[in-house]
């Protein structure tokens, strides 16, 4: 691991323990104050007659750091988690980044655990956007509102793929932010972050959009291979306690969730990154709705465009999305995309790279229509692609009433209580039938129960589809028992 340089998680959940023991020294800089105009704090802000001129641009009267960070600071709230010494000792992707930088002071701090991070409430009766590994694995939740109440937080879903979580308290005409435009956010546009850093509560820094759809490849220690890292850069000052926390515009409108650090110590060095706010509406929106998030796949395996690359594939394009394959039976198959296709925008707008497409595809659902602008062999064509999930189907389910669902030819369900007694497992699916498809061709037959896939637990549709996701192009094990107790292994092409 490359410690001069090192993308790191602003792992909340942890430090904040740390802090308590002296893992952090604050150093306090001479404050240097940069008047740029002059302004009335007090003045309503007009933004209808807000118009960009590169060329003579003036600060509209009232559009300035007081109104955004008055506007939004009540609604971001304070989270403390706690986690018993089981949980604390568990196998989160960053305990590796934190051993490394702090060796024996960290796992020393690890049994029984405590954390801080933030979070922003995005309705009035008490949703909370944060980030999952603010609270993930943890035992119990509190949040602390701008105004000093204290409420006690329930995990109402949580996404790893964008690290993201939703949690609800019980709470009424309580203070939120809505959501503003992140997708046609500005570089060099101002912005806010606004978090809880080190245990300072309500902390408001500045900085402005540095680049937008950066991938750092930071969920990737989670080993999905369905991550979506489409993050705003800022050189607001982020630190550990910010996680959750809110990026926002000068109109004070919700534009990310501030998630990472680009960092050689774990402390803020430059850069921070935020999911942006269309990807977290989508994703909370849909914890909310229907307990997991509906991931809509093109289906495709798929690489930058550089100038090396189109070299040796002859492409006349050097910006773009390179397909490298087309899944069987996909979204992408169906709209008759091909491998060496390169697509270039996606509902005309235009995609240079592989976070932008998986951003723009990630906000729409299983069932919708996209329009898909590539080029094959020198040609600009389009199509419309009707995206499916990670099952190849078009349906979107509440996860809480899921009673059975098909996979490639089988139906699968979930197995009863009395079954998982005798066969003395802890849970599984079922196949209740099974007519075709890739499960029947590999030999599956009917009442087998499926255990593992990749030797990961099967007990739901979330997990199979999450194993599923990750084995996308690739062979799968999968694991199981016959209602006889006979144990069954078998090898599935993906």
């Amino acid at each position: 691991m490359n410690k001069k340089f090192l993308f790191g998680m602003i792992a909340s959940s942890f430090i904040g323990a740390m802090m308590a023991l002296g893992g952090y020294q604050l150093v306090v800089e001479d404050q240097q104050t940069n008047i740029v105009s002059q302004v009335n704090s007090e003045s309503p802000v007009n933004f209808t007659n807000y118009v960009f001129d590169s060329t003579n641009f003036v600060v509209p009267e009232g559009l300035n750091f007081v109104y955004a960070a008055k506007s939004a600071t009540p609604a971001v709230v304070h989270i403390k988690t706690k986690y018993n010494a089981q949980r604390a000792n568990g196998n989160n992707p960053m305990d590796q980044f934190f051993r490394e930088y702090f060796g024996e002071q960290y796992e020393q701090q690890r049994a029984p655990g405590m954390g801080a991070g933030s979070g922003v409430i995005v309705t009035s009766d008490g949703y909370i956007a944060t980030n999952n590994h603010v609270v993930e694995d943890a035992d119990e939740i509190d949040v602390l509102l701008n105004d000093n109440r204290s409420f006690r937080a329930k995990v109402i879903g949580t996404d790893p793929d964008t690290d993201l979580a939703l949690l609800k308290i019980d709470g009424e005409n309580l203070p939120f932010t809505g959501f503003g435009d992140s997708e046609n956010i500005q570089i060099g546009e101002w912005v806010l972050a606004i978090g809880n850093p080190f245990e300072f509560r309500s902390t408001v820094t500045a900085g402005i959009v540095s680049a937008k759809a950066r991938n750092i490849n930071i969920l990737a220690r989670g080993g999905s291979n369905t991550r979506i890292e489409a993050f705003i850069q800022t050189d607001a000052a982020v630190n550990p306690g910010n996680s959750g926390g809110a990026l926002v515009n000068l109109k004070g409108e919700l534009v990310g969730i501030n998630t990472a650090i680009a960092s050689p110590t774990g402390a803020f060095a430059g850069y921070s990154f935020a999911v942006p706010a269309t990807l977290v509406k989508k994703v909370i929106f849909d914890l909310k709705d229907f307990g997991a998030v509906h991931r809509p796949l093109l289906g495709i395996r798929i690489s930058d465009v550089n100038a090396e690359l189109a070299e040796a594939k002859d492409l006349n394009v050097l910006k773009g999305v390179y397909v490298a394959s087309v899944g069987e039976a996909s979204s992408a198959f169906d709209a008759g995309l091909e491998a060496e296709d390169v697509i270039i925008a996606i509902d005309g707008k235009k995609v240079t790279n592989t976070s932008q497409l998986q951003e723009q595809v990630a906000m729409n659902s299983p069932g919708d229509k996209i329009e898909v602008t590539y080029i094959r062999a020198g040609k600009t064509k389009t199509t419309i692609a009707t995206l499916k999930n990670a099952l190849n189907t078009t349906a979107v389910v509440k996860a809480e009433t899921a009673k059975s669902f098909k996979v490639e030819g089988a139906i699968l369900a979930p197995v009863d209580n009395e079954v998982k007694q005798k066969l003395n497992i802890d849970e599984g699916l079922q196949i209740q039938d099974i007519a075709s498809g890739k499960w029947k061709d590999a030999g599956i037959e009917k009442g087998f129960i499926v255990t593992k896939i990749d030797r990961q637990p099967i007990g739901s549709m979330q997990e199979l589809t999450a194993a599923l996701n990750n084995a996308r192009g690739e062979g799968i094990l999968i694991e199981g028992i016959y209602p006889n107790g006979e144990k069954a292994y078998y090898g599935l092409g993906w």
